[in-house]
C-alpha cells in the first residue's frame, strides 16, 4: 500500500526543509520512502529547472548536456511568458511522474514530493493570472490523475517568506516578483486548501521547525496507521 505526500507553499516557507526531515524520519523507521522535487528529479527535470527557476538574465551554459547557472559568462538570456513557464513545469512533472513517482507507488513505497501540480495552480494560475480550468486540464494530463493522499501547506506571510529567502541568498525567477504576486499565490494556496480540507494540512510556517515537524508526523502517522503500516 503506497502513500503519496506533497509539500506546498510560497517562497521561504520552509517546505523543503520539512520534506527532507519527513523523508529522513520515514527512512529511519524502516519505510521505503523516496524524496523528489519539482521541477527536477530526472535529467529532463533538472534541465528544465534551469529554465524556470533562475532569474531573468542569469547567464547559463551547456555542461554535461545539462543547463546550469554560471557566473561571469553571459551566453544567452531566458525571458519567459507565463504560458511557457506553465508548460515547462508540466513537462518536468510528467517526466517525474512516469520515471519515478508512478513506479515507486506501484511498488507500495512512500513518495514525498517537494511541490506538485498544485504549485501551477497557485503560481501560474492565481499568481500569473492564467485560466485555472486550463491549468487543471494540463495538470490532469501531466499527472495522469495521480494525486497525493496528503498535501502539506506551510502557510506564511510573503513578507516574512521573502525575507527568509534573501537571508539564505536564495534568488529565483519568483523572488523577483513584486509583493502583490506573492500575496496572490498565498491566497490561491489557501483557496485550494479550503476546497479539499480532507486532503490538505495547513500549518503556520512561522512555528518552530520542531513544532512543524511534530504536527506533520502526527498526521502522517495517522495515514500510515489507516493503511496498516503501524
Amino acid at each position: 500500500m503506497s502513500l503519496f505526500i506533497t509539500f506546498e507553499g510560497g517562497e521561504g516557507c520552509g517546505k523543503s526543509t520539512q520534506a527532507k526531515a519527513l523523508h529522513r524520519r520515514l527512512r529511519r523507521q524502516g519505510y521505503q520512502a523516496h524524496l523528489v522535487e519539482e521541477p527536477g528529479g530526472t535529467s529532463l527535470g533538472r534541465t528544465l529547472r534551469s529554465f524556470v527557476k533562475w532569474p531573468r538574465g542569469l547567464p547559463l551554459k551547456m555542461r554535461d548536456k545539462v543547463l546550469e547557472a554560471t557566473v561571469g559568462e553571459q551566453l544567452f538570456l531566458l525571458p519567459m511568458v507565463p504560458e511557457a513557464e506553465l508548460f515547462l513545469f508540466a513537462a518536468s512533472r510528467a517526466q517525474l511522474l512516469v520515471e519515478i513517482i508512478q513506479p515507486q507507488l506501484a511498488q507500495g513505497h512512500t513518495v514525498v514530493c517537494d511541490r506538485y501540480a498544485f504549485s501551477s495552480l497557485a503560481y501560474q494560475g492565481y499568481g500569473r493570472g492564467l485560466d485555472l480550468k486550463l491549468i487543471e486540464s494540463i495538470n490532469q494530463l501531466a499527472t495522469r490523475g495521480i494525486w497525493p493522499q496528503l498535501v502539506i501547506l506551510l502557510d506564511i506571510d510573503p513578507v516574512i517568506g521573502l525575507a527568509r529567502s534573501k537571508r539564505k541568498n536564495e534568488v529565483s525567477r519568483f523572488e523577483e516578483e513584486d509583493l502583490d504576486f506573492h500575496k496572490r499565490v498565498r491566497d490561491g494556496y489557501l483557496k485550494l486548501a479550503a476546497k479539499e480540507p480532507e486532503r490538505w494540512l495547513v500549518i503556520d510556517g512561522t512555528l518552530p521547525k520542531a513544532k512543524i515537524g511534530k504536527i506533520i508526523w502526527e498526521k502522517v502517522s495517522q495515514l500510515l496507521s489507516s493503511k496498516g503500516y503501524l
